[in-house]
């Protein structure tokens, strides 16, 4: 089911530029947030930095004048410090706590419903490991009625350890578990005013991917190499060291990561290849494997039609757009990019495009179809997940329409089923962006 975007208030994003974004496709997110502070309770909230988090809580709390902190890294007492200074004036006390029972408790004082948001959790939980126990104790015994608590962090691995986990004290204790996700190409083409559909805004799209806060940079008239240099090859670019900072929240250091990461982006999907590229065998990748898909930095990709337990044929792939360029062109050529005739840098921000098209397209058809199924602008034959298709074929993705038609057939696997994947070998022809907007796509 797709799911309807919401256009809220426009909150100025970027004052200097004269750049101002809505809220976009956050609607369901917010009534999310609405029901909880309803009842009252615990509510976990967890997405990527730069998601928009921040931005959310923000936006929400306002109105009902609720109280927001966010955690710095520092010691628990200075931390402390700093959630007092943020929300003390509410409190309306001149009492002040030395720990975070004391302060727990002045927080049962409060009258009448109050919503609380603590941002960046884990970074008060690695200076205090008891933080969670106290919490979970006080939400027993002295959490007041009509309080509303808000955790919220950025790192995936923390906050999955700290919630997820059977043997965490917080574990099964809230009453909604909340995912802000990365946004669709639709929300970035309504956000920066850029008409839906064409072949330059999705390969603009596939340069920042459904980050908020890249969009920042995303000026209607600039061209995707304008967006690129601005982003990655510009003096002081903002996304230049992008992913070691995603790194170091999701607590994975280290060369074996970085260089699983640049294998991966260099074209090596395998665990074979990425071995190889690296010079280790493969039992020594497994565990570095896991963390970065439980950071979700990386995806697993299974081809089509083959069992889950099959690990020969299993693919890794970079999750994000804008970490999958860092390492797929700007990595590879950024000593060498200025260097580069315009066609030729065109021709990469083009290939990287592709892989990022492939994983759009599989992503509108995540769950069963019926097989022969037609609209006026699609035909597709499916009864199972949209996978990769490995398999020597002269099958074609995409037969370009002929007399004008729009239509788009998908692969067909024997007679049984059909796959949506193959486009990053193929060219990326504007003709696409027409069929596939106009079949309802989001």
């Amino acid at each position: 089911m797709l799911r309807k975007h919401n256009v809220l208030k426009p909150l100025c994003l970027r004052e200097e530029s004269g750049i101002k974004l809505p809220i976009t496709n956050r609607g369901e997110e917010l009534k999310e947030l609405a029901g909880v502070a309803r009842s009252g309770g615990l509510a976990i909230v967890f997405g990527r930095r730069r998601v928009g988090k921040t931005r959310l809580f923000t936006h929400w709390i306002k109105p009902q004048n609720g109280l927001y902190s966010q955690a710095i890294e520092a010691a628990s007492a200075i931390q402390i410090e700093q959630v007092m200074s943020d929300i003390g004036q509410a409190l309306d006390t001149i009492i002040v706590p030395k720990t975070w029972n004391e302060l727990l408790e002045l927080l049962s004082l409060k009258k009448g419903p109050t919503i609380l948001c603590l941002d960046e959790f884990p970074y008060l939980v690695a200076s205090d490991a008891s933080l969670p126990s106290v919490i979970r104790r006080w939400l027993d015994h002295r959490q007041p009625e009509q309080f509303t608590l808000v955790l919220s962090g950025s790192s995936t691995s923390a906050m999955n350890h700290l919630f997820l986990n059977r043997a965490a004290p917080l574990y099964q204790r809230a009453r909604k578990l909340l995912h802000i996700e990365p946004m669709s190409y639709r929300a970035f083409c309504e956000a920066c005013g850029i008409p839906l559909g064409g072949m330059d805004s999705f390969t603009r799209f596939s340069l920042v991917g459904g980050i908020p806060k890249y969009w920042e940079f995303v000026e209607p008239r600039a061209t995707a190499l304008d967006l690129a240099d601005e982003l990655f090859f510009g003096r002081s670019a903002f996304l230049e060291d992008e992913p070691a900072r995603i790194l170091r929240d999701e607590k994975i250091a280290g060369l074996p990561a970085l260089s699983v990461l640049e294998a991966v982006g260099r074209g090596a999907h395998r665990t074979s290849e990425i071995a190889a590229r690296i010079g280790t065998a493969q039992t020594n990748l497994s565990h570095v494997l896991q963390r970065l898909m439980d950071a979700s930095v990386l995806a697993r990709s299974i081809p089509f039609g083959e069992s889950m337990r099959s690990t020969k044929k299993t693919c890794y792939q970079i999750q994000d757009p804008a970490m999958r360029f860092c390492f797929h062109v700007y990595s590879p050529h950024r000593t060498r990019w200025h260097a580069y005739a315009k066609a030729e840098k065109e021709k990469l921000i083009h290939d990287h495009a592709s892989t990022v098209f492939e994983d759009y397209c599989r992503a509108q058809y995540p769950g069963p179809h019926a097989i022969g199924k037609e609209t006026s602008n699609l035909i597709l034959f499916a009864m199972r997940t949209a996978a990769r298709w490995y398999r020597r074929s002269s099958l074609s993705a995409f037969p370009r329409p002929k007399n004008g038609e729009s239509k788009i057939i998908w692969l067909l696997a024997g007679n049984r089923a059909a796959c949506i994947g193959g486009l990053a070998k193929s060219p990326l022809k504007s003709w696409m962006f027409p069929c596939l907007v106009e079949s309802g796509s989001p």
